[in-house]
């Protein structure tokens, strides 16, 4: 058992969260119960998601995309209000973190996609590992699109959308989790021969063609359920406390 407070200070500095101008609020965004045994964590905080923590008793729900978005209505009603509704009727504390999630050099969105893909970091486009958002890297073996589009297949559970915008062997591949569709100029001018994000825009494809790099659209939400996950173990670890992911399913 853990004070909710001491935990989410522990993530605050971890993820230097107070570093990153987002576009949502990083850190509590609905206050439970004081004490934590059990945290579950998931991708975003739907209503499926809040159920499941609800079943299983969880003391906090940890998510990469949370409420409170720069721009949204802020009346509390229809799906805003079932959803607070729940948290606040079963104590249960949700704690989000967006952009400092995607960014954190271990625990991060693009430190485990990497990892999970075969791909060997050795910088970011957009500032300095821990910090930028676009990271640039290496293949494990050769690889040309066409393997690399077969490798996240099978290790995502996704076939990708690609766009084949260069030919031949990718010696540089930048990648970004989520919808960082529109970096991929950013990604060819740091050098990258191929892009890999979540999402797809009907520009993107022309983007690609014309500059000359591969994109790979490869899920939103495929590409971003391994921090929230290493982010829950790292504080089960450190908090002997309860962790469980639930992967509510997402083909965006």
């Amino acid at each position: 058992m853990i004070r909710r407070d001491e935990l989410v200070a522990a993530c605050q500095a971890e993820l230097r969260a107070e570093g990153f101008r987002d576009y949502t609020v990083n850190g509590l965004q609905v206050a439970g119960r004081e004490r934590v045994t059990r945290i579950m964590s998931g991708v975003t905080a739907c209503q499926a998601l809040l159920d499941e923590a609800v079943a299983w008793d969880a003391d906090l729900l940890l998510v990469h995309h949370g409420y409170f978005w720069k721009n949204e209505p802020v009346p509390i009603t229809g799906i805003k209000q079932r959803r607070l509704k729940t948290l606040l009727g079963h104590d249960i504390s949700l704690l989000a973190y967006h952009l400092p999630l995607d960014a954190h050099i271990t625990l991060g969105n693009n430190a485990r996609l990497g990892e999970r893909l075969g791909l060997r970091a050795s910088g970011c486009a957009d500032g300095e590992l821990g910090e930028g958002l676009v990271w640039l890297g290496e293949p494990d073996l050769s690889l040309d699109d066409t393997a690399l589009a077969a490798r996240i297949a099978e290790r995502l559970g996704r076939e990708p959308l690609l766009v084949s915008g260069h030919e031949g062997p990718l010696e540089r591949i930048a990648w970004c989790t989520g919808g960082a569709q529109d970096m991929i100029t950013l990604a060819h001018e740091a050098g990258a021969q191929a892009f890999i994000s979540g999402e797809i825009s009907e520009r993107t494809t022309h983007l690609a063609r014309e500059l000359g790099i591969s994109y790979l659209a490869a899920g939103h939400h495929a590409t971003e359920r391994y921090g929230v996950q290493a982010l829950g173990d790292w504080l089960a670890e450190r908090f002997a406390i309860e962790h469980r992911f639930v992967d509510i399913d997402n083909p965006a």
